[in-house]
């Protein structure tokens, strides 16, 4: 990919093409060359040595930017400066509340929104344990969270390690959620509703075909729907 010629061998290198790009997909989607996966050394994709899959905390803690399910519904990179114009574009400028007082948001979406603002930032087993998500009791967690993350009123907000008796951690890294206004704080709410959201998804488009020469307009416009 012309526009993006770069190899992740250290989190520091993650780091600066998150920065650099702006966006910055986790896996291969329908854009060729426009991922993590496609641009890492195997070494630190799946390998023996600490990688991707373990900086992720990390790194969102280092950048302040957004990590969620933003694009075909799988994990992206957006870096502080690019963020609350894709959070207006995807929330067509309202703010939750007012969102679902038009009608426009699902009940059990502003159940688990609620639970998530009130608590962040909050670990998802023990979301899901204030919720009742569980077996016999509420249904939908998983759909209400990725769709709460395409709209952009959620991210997740840091992975954190679960440790055994010795304080060793151990397994995958457990999601931690909280709203953008939490995360990123005046910065992301002085700035998410300053222009109309279809100027926001215009300054993202001609930014995307900048970084992808060699992708059609329907291409960036597909990924970004």
């Amino acid at each position: 990919m012309k526009g993006m010629c770069f190899t992740i061998n250290s989190q520091d290198d993650l780091i600066e093409a998150i920065n650099k790009y702006g966006f910055l997909p986790y896996f291969r989607n329908s854009i060729e060359g426009f991922s993590i996966e496609e641009h890492i050394n195997s070494r630190y994709w799946f390998g023996d040595e600490n990688g991707a899959w373990e900086w992720k905390g990390s790194v969102i803690k280092k950048t302040g930017c957004a990590y969620g399910k933003f694009l075909e519904r799988k994990a992206v990179y957006i870096s502080r400066e690019w963020f609350p114009d894709f959070a207006n574009y995807r929330r067509d400028g309202y703010d939750f509340d007012s969102l679902y007082d038009e009608g426009l948001a699902k009940r059990s979406d502003k159940i688990l929104f609620d639970l998530v603002e009130s608590n962040a930032p909050i670990m998802s087993k023990e979301l899901k344990k204030l919720g009742d998500y569980r077996k016999g009791g509420n249904k939908g967690f998983d759909s209400s969270i990725t769709r709460l993350q395409e709209q952009c009123y959620i991210l997740i907000s840091n992975f954190i390690y679960l440790t055994d008796k010795y304080g060793q951690p151990y397994g995958w890294g457990v999601a931690e959620y909280a709203t953008p206004e939490i995360f990123m704080g005046n910065h992301f709410t002085d700035n998410v509703y300053q222009r109309e959201p279809q100027e926001s998804y215009e300054r993202i488009f001609e930014h995307l075909k900048k970084l992808l020469p060699n992708v059609s307009d329907d291409q960036i416009r597909k990924i970004l729907k």
